[in-house]
This record gives C-alpha cells, sequence and structure tokens, in this order.
C-alpha cells in the first residue's frame, strides 16, 4: 500500500489532483490519431503516474534523482503508456508546444529559481494546455509551525526566511511559495490562473506540527528531495499505489478542517490550476 495516503497533507495534494484531472482532462479516446501527451515534472517515487496515465496516451514522469525513477519504474511497471527519463525542471531537453498536460507536485520550492520553471512550463506545454500543481504555502498556519511563524514576524530585513528547518522549513525546503509571488511568475509568463486554492489548514496543521519532518528525515529514502541522498539504513518507500483501508480517517480530517477553517487565508499548501492562453 502507499502510506503516504494516511498522512493529511499528502492525501489532500492527491485528492487536488485526481479531481482536477476529472474535471479538466478528457478520458483519451485510443482510437484518436492525435496523442494526449504529459508530463509528470518531478514525478518522485511514482505516487501520482498511475492515476495521471489514465487521462492520457503518453506519459512521462521526469525527476533529477536517479534513486527515485529506479523505484518509480518498479513501482509502475505495468502502465504501458508510461516511460521515466532523468530531466531538469529548469532546462527541459523537450520541444516547445509538446505537452497537452503538466502535473507537478511539491517540486517549485526545490529548483532554486521557480519563475524559471514556471517559464519551462510555459514553453513545452501546448496552446490550450492544463497545468496542475501544488507547493507548500509561505502562508501556512501557526499550527503547523509556530516558531518559523513567529519568526516571519519578527525577523529583519535581510535575515533568511526561517529559525529552524523543521515544521514548515522540513522536507529540504530552503524557501516556501508566496501566493503573490507564484501569481506574478505565471501572469508574467502568460499562463491564465483558472484556479488557486489552500489545502491543509489549521487541523491538519495541528495534527502535522512537526513530528511529520522529523519523521520523513528518518524514514523516507530521499528526506531532503535532492539530486541524490541515500539516506539512512531505516528508510523506506510505497510498495504500490494501493490505497490503504483507512484512509477514510484521513478523508474525514480532511473534512472538518475544511468545515472549520475553510474561510482563512492560511494553508499548508496550495493548489493551482493554470492554462497556457490559445491566442
Amino acid at each position: 500500500m502507499n502510506f503516504k495516503l494516511l498522512f493529511p497533507t499528502f492525501r489532500n495534494r492527491y485528492r487536488f489532483v485526481r479531481e482536477r484531472l476529472k474535471k479538466y482532462v478528457p478520458i483519451p479516446n485510443p482510437q484518436s490519431p492525435i496523442p494526449y501527451r504529459a508530463l509528470n515534472l518531478g514525478t518522485g517515487e511514482g505516487d501520482y503516474d498511475r492515476m495521471i496515465a489514465a487521462y492520457c496516451t503518453e506519459l512521462i514522469g521526469c525527476d533529477v534523482n536517479e534513486e527515485d525513477l529506479a523505484h518509480a519504474r518498479a513501482l509502475n511497471k505495468d502502465v504501458p503508456n508510461l516511460r521515466y527519463e532523468a530531466n531538469n525542471a529548469l532546462a527541459l531537453t523537450y520541444p516547445d508546444n509538446h505537452f497537452d498536460l503538466i502535473v507537478s507536485c511539491e517540486v517549485i520550492e526545490h529548483v532554486g529559481q521557480p519563475a524559471q520553471m514556471i517559464r519551462e512550463m510555459y514553453r513545452v506545454l501546448k496552446p490550450g494546455g492544463v497545468a496542475i500543481m501544488t507547493f507548500p504555502s509561505r502562508e501556512f498556519p501557526v499550527t503547523y509551525d509556530p516558531v518559523n511563524r513567529i519568526w516571519q514576524l519578527t525577523r529583519g530585513d535581510g535575515s533568511r526566511e526561517y529559525a529552524i528547518s523543521q515544521g514548515a522549513y522540513a522536507f529540504g525546503h530552503e524557501y516556501l511559495i508566496g501566493s503573490e509571488d507564484f501569481k506574478k511568475w505565471a501572469t508574467e509568463t502568460g499562463f491564465e490562473i483558472v484556479e488557486f486554492r489552500g489545502l491543509s489548514r489549521h487541523l491538519v496543521g495541528l495534527l502535522e506540527m512537526y513530528w511529520t519532518g522529523i519523521a520523513q528525515s528518518i524514514f523516507k529514502k530521499n528526506a531532503r528531495n535532492v539530486t541524490a541522498d541515500s539516506g539512512s539504513a531505516l528508510t523506506v518507500r510505497p510498495s504500490s499505489t494501493k490505497e490503504p483501508a483507512l484512509v477514510f480517517i484521513t478523508d474525514s480530517i480532511l473534512w472538518l478542517d475544511k468545515l472549520l477553517f475553510g474561510w482563512t487565508g492560511r494553508s499548508v499548501g496550495k493548489g493551482v490550476v493554470l492554462q497556457k492562453k490559445t491566442a
């Protein structure tokens, strides 16, 4: 099973992508002579690829981490329209106007030049094509990371963005994505922002405060989400993409979190749908 789906933040991102695929991407006609090409930019361990592959005739999962790619190939070896390859999000080797769909989850905060990644996405996406993204939000709730939230409120100009490398700044995060920054990068590149919404708020933040970052550093193979990171001897990877039986508990937590705190602008992450204009 994929144990990550029991974590509310991961589950919320997964559901966001699944629901947007259903909403914006037609199931491809296998008899059509025109391929519907998709790219999972920063595929990681391949958690999303089986789902994405159902919405396209050709899917490429790319990443800079060869160990992650090797695991993803093994995990999804029975998906016929899927292939994996190494590629850099800041300098993609694909031609202009090549993909109908791009999915990128929790990647832009790791590349160092987020605006350049958006420009590359725009370049390789066809006019009218859709990009579905998630990323960690700089406007996170205080319940998720009180230390760094207080630091953000009190730090002087010129100091670094975070006080401790935990909470919102675990998982190899040297910076987070501000909503206004992202909107500026996307619109200046030429994208239309179709959806922009918060994912996981105060209740989820409280339930995942600090311990998830510590647990990932111990158990996740590529804990810092970098080019090569072997991790410790305790590291594990998901053995399948199957949903755990107890995932209904996680879904109930997400429902309650949205009910209680859906009104606030603070969220652990953001879910975004972009479209490349046709003219």
